[in-house]
């Protein structure tokens, strides 16, 4: 029997709905059942992603109508991210794509991009290399390209699964001349040398709050999420290391979500700077190269 439905607006309550009834978690792009059902409606009909409005009450043909049932009934049951639904993910008004390899984007270090880490970087057009570690889908690698344009970026993650859509999404920003990603362990796979600028959003999650992740969270790859015990197994390694591959004004800025407690405690002896974000002040701190482990 066919559906009752003829409208975008019909549509958008119907997701809504089912969505609040299925108890979805967000997180990977929206925050709310309405804005994840306008998001996945306007993209499944190929509309754009910011105009609603004026869609809303525009008839539909059965088999757009169809093609949208099909998204929201797979967002509903399978509680899959919308991001890998429609393999893209948007940070700062630039689209990357991104499939079930990587985590889906959603980097506080990008905020702080956006003015090229001032004024903990004093000139970002006097920084000449910028090495991002865990790099996923590669979107820091190339929002640091934008935001330093005279560096060269150095990208690092131990998948080669994960830099395979950084390649792609490197080759859509055209920056294969300025950014070249390196498959290992950190900082294993690279050549000797020395950057004014380290960022990581590595995996920090600690082993109580993995056992805990929505059904959502878990479908992203467990490598880049889990962080060991108290979260801070990776962490260690990048500070640790940090000092041999800094100039000695550079900077080290780590995102490290809800785990400000269990740094405070791996890290106590650090000076440790926690930087603003639209999240507050508790996600990313930053250490000068000055003041860490050699």
């Amino acid at each position: 029997m066919a559906l009752p439905f003829t409208t975008v607006r019909d549509l958008l309550r119907f997701g809504v709905s089912r969505f609040t009834a299925a108890g979805l978690s967000f997180g990977h792009g929206s925050t709310n059942a309405y804005d994840e059902a306008a998001y996945l409606i306007l993209h499944t009909l190929h509309l754009p992603l910011d105009t609603l409005e004026p869609f809303m009450d525009a008839r539909l043909l059965d088999e757009e109508i169809d093609a949208v049932m099909k998204v929201i009934e797979r967002r509903a049951t399978e509680r899959v991210p919308a991001a890998y639904l429609t393999q893209e993910a948007w940070m700062h008004g630039r689209r990357f794509y991104v499939d079930e390899h990587v985590i889906v984007p959603r980097s506080f270090v990008g905020e702080l991009l956006q003015d090229g880490l001032q004024p903990y970087v004093a000139d970002p057009d006097q920084v000449t290399r910028v090495l991002e570690l865990c790099t996923g889908c590669g979107c820091l690698a190339i929002l640091a390209a934008q935001a330093f344009e005279n560096a060269d970026v150095d990208a690092v993650d131990i998948s080669a699964d994960a830099l395979a859509v950084a390649h792609r999404n490197v080759d859509v920003y055209a920056l294969r001349d300025r950014v070249t990603l390196f498959e290992g362990d950190l900082y294993a796979p690279l050549p000797e040398a020395k950057y004014e600028v380290i960022i990581t959003n590595p995996p920090y999650v600690n082993a109580d709050a993995m056992r805990t992740l929505p059904e959502e969270y878990r479908h992203e790859p467990e490598l880049a999420l889990a962080g060991g015990a108290d979260g801070m197994d990776v962490v260690r390694r990048i500070v640790r290391e940090a000092g041999k591959w800094l100039t000695e004004d550079g900077v080290l800025v780590v995102e490290i979500g809800n785990e400000r407690a269990n740094v405070e405690s791996a890290f106590g002896g650090l000076d440790l700077l926690w930087l603003s974000t639209s999240a507050g002040d508790d996600n990313v701190f930053l250490i000068q190269a000055a003041d860490l482990p050699v």
